[in-house]
């Protein structure tokens, strides 16, 4: 008679957990390649810019050549179509332009005929300072996005590119950045009191433009932090517009009045 073999029961193996170590170094890599992107893209604006230059020169050969204006008011078209969409204003279009708008300035200093342009690096980055200026107090009480501050920027970058201090136009580029701005301030007004109107919550409405300029006033008056208080406390009872489409339209509406009508 055989005697049973013994099985031998096999112990139950632990996996074994690897961690893998971060070598991040708390660098959001993502972020890196989104922003290393951003001067390729911004090549492509600058040779948006001579192209539209060419083909302005060979249609209307006379007067202003206006084709990086073409290319700026596409570029401010593209991103407020995308603000009305999606609430938001993406880097992939602010950044090239405020880079292409001073690559364009330097091209313009070291006397590279690329455009019509007359301003120089130093302009064009007074303009972009200027644009992130005239928004900054709408965006410390979070009236505005920083898509829409980046987005005026990159406008100002161009602008004070193309327009510099002396342009056959008679504009000088700094101007062109802050009317174009008042502009789009009254579009941006008149825009929110449609609005108001479709939602017909006047009291309610009414008593939000109150709060925001009393935080425009704390803020006027040194008191950042407590304007920012109170607009955060307000975030949750107010309905988020795009504001770069006013923008848009006023930038837009700016320079066909000055360069169409006022010809």
């Amino acid at each position: 008679m055989s005697s049973p073999v013994p099985v031998l029961e096999s112990k139950p193996t632990q996996a074994a957990t690897a961690t893998t170590p971060d070598d991040s170094l708390g660098i959001d890599r993502a972020f890196l390649i989104q922003m290393a992107r951003m001067p390729a893209l911004a090549v492509l604006w600058v040779g948006a810019a001579y192209a539209s230059h060419l083909a302005w020169a060979a249609i209307w050969p006379e007067g202003l050549n206006a084709g990086p204006l073409v290319v700026i008011s596409f570029g401010m078209i593209l991103a407020a179509f995308i603000d009305g969409w999606a609430l938001k204003v993406p880097n992939w279009i602010t950044l090239p332009l405020v880079l292409s708008g001073w690559a364009l300035g330097i091209l313009h200093d070291c006397g590279v005929p690329i455009d019509a342009g007359t301003g120089g690096f130093g302009i064009a980055f007074i303009g972009t300072i200027l644009g992130f200026v005239l928004l900054f107090p709408m965006l410390a009480i979070r009236g505005v996005g920083e898509g829409d501050v980046k987005m005026q920027m990159g406008f100002g970058a161009w602008v004070g590119a193309y327009f510099g201090t002396t342009n056959p136009s008679g504009l000088h580029g700094l101007g062109v950045v802050f009317w174009a701005f008042c502009f789009g301030a009254i579009v941006g007004g008149a825009f929110g009191m449609v609005i108001i109107l479709l939602r017909r919550k006047f009291g309610q409405n009414a008593g939000i433009v109150r709060e925001i300029f009393n935080d425009l006033q704390l803020f006027g008056t040194g008191q950042v932090s407590a304007a920012q208080k109170q607009a955060q406390e307000r975030r949750s009872r107010w309905v988020k517009l795009p504001y770069g489409i006013p923008l848009c339209v006023g930038f837009i509406l700016y320079l066909l009045y000055m360069l169409v009508l006022m010809a």
